[in-house]
Parts: C-alpha cells; sequence; structure tokens
C-alpha cells in the first residue's frame, strides 16, 4: 500500500461518523448491511448517510453490491488488512511482537 493511499484511507476514517459506520460494517461482517439499516444503526439522515458511504467506497474502505432492489455496503476487508499492515510495518524495529503489549480497550 502506497503512503497516498494509507493517508486517505485514515483521513476517510478520522470523520466520527464515518468511524462508526465502519466499525458497524466490520463488526457485522462480510454479509454487510442495506444503507436504511446502517442509517437506523448509526442514526444518520439517509442524504448524509450517502456522501459518508461515497467517500469511503472512493478509498477504498468499503464495497457496495446490489441484491435486488437493495445496495449492501460492506466491509473491504482485503483493503482493512492492507491499511493494517501498512500501519504495523516495521513495528518495533523488527519486533513486531511488541506492539501487541499493552493493546487492551
Amino acid at each position: 500500500m502506497k503512503t497516498t493511499n494509507a493517508a486517505q484511507m485514515l483521513a476517510a476514517l478520522g470523520y466520527e461518523a464515518r468511524l462508526e459506520i465502519f466499525r458497524y460494517l466490520v463488526r457485522i461482517g462480510p454479509d454487510g448491511a442495506s444503507a436504511g439499516d446502517i442509517a437506523h444503526h448509526c442514526n444518520i439522515t439517509a442524504s448524509t448517510l450517502s456522501h459518508h458511504l461515497n467517500q469511503m467506497r472512493q478509498v477504498g474502505l468499503i464495497t457496495r453490491v446490489r441484491a435486488s432492489r437493495s445496495l449492501i455496503y460492506s466491509a473491504d476487508f482485503p483493503n482493512m488488512g492492507n491499511l493494517i499492515n501498512f500501519l504495523s510495518d516495521e513495528c518495533c524495529n523488527g519486533h513486531p511482537e511488541l506492539c501487541l503489549k499493552g493493546t487492551d480497550t
């Protein structure tokens, strides 16, 4: 992953609503959710949600597929993994196991 791509993804997640949407999509897994379900869960109006979903799609954080009359959005798990790998690449001067210490939430 290029630094530019990582920066775009992180910038997109820098908005509270987008971070909440992304975390919701990660939590529900690869089956994804309709825009209506996302709006309801995240308490976001449809027009605002559409803007956020488009921004996240443009940078590769989420995908969209048509299922009959619905659009289903899901986290782009391969790209999420690429971003995590990019962030932790060369972690702790070649000792990535050190990065896992103190990871309580």
